[in-house]
């Protein structure tokens, strides 16, 4: 175990309360706030806004000489929480930006930031996290800040969640249980919800604990009467077989919706219409980017993991082919392996498309980070054979340095704003170079009896050309082989 000199260079402290350093608005721009007459007609109608705010108070109505409802409504929802960080490499900024990004998941969730620690060691303690004398330091802070909750900036096993809890005498949750959280509450479609149960259950199956009579065995087998055979499961063994049975039957649940959404993707690639898939981090901009090509009206809030649904809308390039655009759930550094598997079937979106957006916040203090973490997603869905563009949103806010850097690292990138419509023109060239172009181009006069294979040729191909003769139109269209079959007919007889 790392020894430690002192409690100043062992553990630093971070006064996250309204301070002028790192904090939640480090990620989220909190002076930037969502009104209908400045976004509306960037962002659409805004759908969910009004779910997601549906119990409002009424001003005006109380009797009392001093209003206190808000605060006593605040204290009963917000849990009061200390953040712990462990520092094992990187550098001190690193380390910095890791725990403000694990407050602004903090307040998120719906939590008030007291205070947050941060220690430096080798390697996390295999008993407390911090290790035992920390853990009495912590348990100071608590005490001193009034606070509820302490989370952790990792995956805690059940053994430290344990041992930690019982040093600072309030409840320790980890990393992983906080963005599971977050998704619960965000969850709205009904394979949304069942995929956050199952990574919940996942996430619990190893962590539930039982007291007292929650340990003791049931009566053992046999046929019934005084006399059985013998001690059978313990409570706690029922629960995880409860567990794992509900676990499964989500499993086949999810798999059933995922065969509608199959079915969607195959009529898709029957039309053979080119698909390009949205990615990046969490709060780097990719819904109100779906909104600013498409009018698509998805949800926009200045938090983490706003949208958690994939949303699929259609668009058109500038030279007129069409194309479907599609939001995916947003990624965060060591997202939890369970959501991973769990969501696995909605970021099949990513693998199966032609063309991925990769958008990176460019006003991040660490934009590279973002960058790194999305990719190893990217790498564990199978999609790192898909073309790739690196959209580097929020340009009128980022350093013009940073996006010097970025652009000159990543050779296949551009800066755009999706809040102001920077870039957005030239992001729709660049989208409609790098789609898949059909591979067969042929001329043709199809009779005006044989109207469905020009429409064909307007949906599925790219028109060059198109004339209306007497005998029919005559088209020079770049087309797939199947649909080139199917105008071979009507070429002339040197075009075959």
């Amino acid at each position: 175990m790392t020894s430690s000199s002192s409690p100043s260079q062992d553990t630093k402290r971070l006064a996250y309360a309204y301070s002028e350093g790192l904090r939640a608005d480090a990620l989220m721009e909190e002076d930037v706030a969502w009104s209908h007459e400045i976004d509306g007609e960037r962002d659409g109608d805004q759908f969910d806004r009004s779910e997601r705010a549906a119990l409002r108070r009424v001003a005006g109505l109380s009797t009392e000489l001093e209003d206190v409802t808000e605060v006593e409504y605040r204290q009963l929802r917000l849990e009061r929480v200390v953040l712990v960080g462990v520092w094992t490499t990187g550098t001190a900024q690193d380390a910095d930006n890791s725990l403000a990004e694990l407050a602004a998941l903090a307040e998120t969730a719906g939590a008030l930031v007291l205070d947050g620690v941060i220690q430096r060691r080798d390697k996390p303690d295999a008993a407390t996290y911090i290790g035992s004398g920390k853990a009495q330091e912590l348990r100071d802070i608590v005490l001193e800040t009034g606070a509820d909750t302490v989370i952790c900036d990792g995956e805690l096993s059940p053994g430290q969640l344990i041992q930690l809890e019982d040093v600072v005498k309030v409840k320790v949750i980890d990393r992983t249980a906080l963005i599971l959280d977050i998704f619960a509450q965000h969850a709205k479609s009904r394979e949304g919800k069942a995929q956050v149960a199952l990574a919940q259950m996942q996430y619990m199956l190893p962590r539930l604990r039982g007291w007292g009579q929650s340990l003791s065995r049931q009566m053992g087998g046999g046929r019934g009467g005084l006399a059985t055979r013998g001690p059978g499961e313990t409570k706690i063994e029922t629960d995880r077989r409860r567990i794992r049975e509900k676990m499964a039957k989500m499993r086949r649940e999810i798999a059933d919706m995922k065969t509608g959404r199959e079915i969607k993707r195959q009529e898709r690639r029957r039309n053979k219409v080119p698909s390009v898939a949205i990615a990046g981090y969490t709060n780097a901009g990719k819904s109100s980017l779906l909104n600013r090509l498409t009018g698509a009206g998805v949800l926009v809030e200045n938090a983490l993991f706003a949208t958690l649904d994939p949303t699929v809308r259609r668009a058109e390039t500038p030279s007129g082919r069409l194309y479907t655009l599609a939001d995916t759930v947003g990624f965060v550094r060591h997202l939890p392996h369970h959501l991973v598997e769990a969501f696995r079937s909605t970021m099949e979106e990513v693998g199966d498309s032609d063309l991925i957006l990769h958008v990176v916040d460019g006003s991040h203090p660490a934009p590279e980070e973002q960058l790194a973490a999305v990719r190893e997603v990217i790498r564990d869905v199978g999609a790192t054979d898909v073309p790739e563009i690196v959209v580097i949103n929020k340009a009128d806010a980022a350093d013009p340095l940073v996006l010097q850097r970025l652009l000159r690292v990543e050779k296949r990138s551009i800066a755009v704003s999706a809040r102001t419509g920077r870039g957005i023109e030239e992001l729709l060239v660049l989208i409609d170079n790098e789609l898949p172009r059909p591979s067969v181009e042929i001329e043709a006069l199809v009779p005006y009896t044989q109207g469905k294979l020009v429409a064909r040729a307007h949906t599925e191909g790219e028109v060059i050309s198109e004339e209306h003769t007497a005998e029919g139109t005559l088209l020079k269209v770049r087309v797939h082989e199947e649909l080139a079959a199917d105008l071979a007919p009507y070429a002339p007889a040197s075009a075959v």
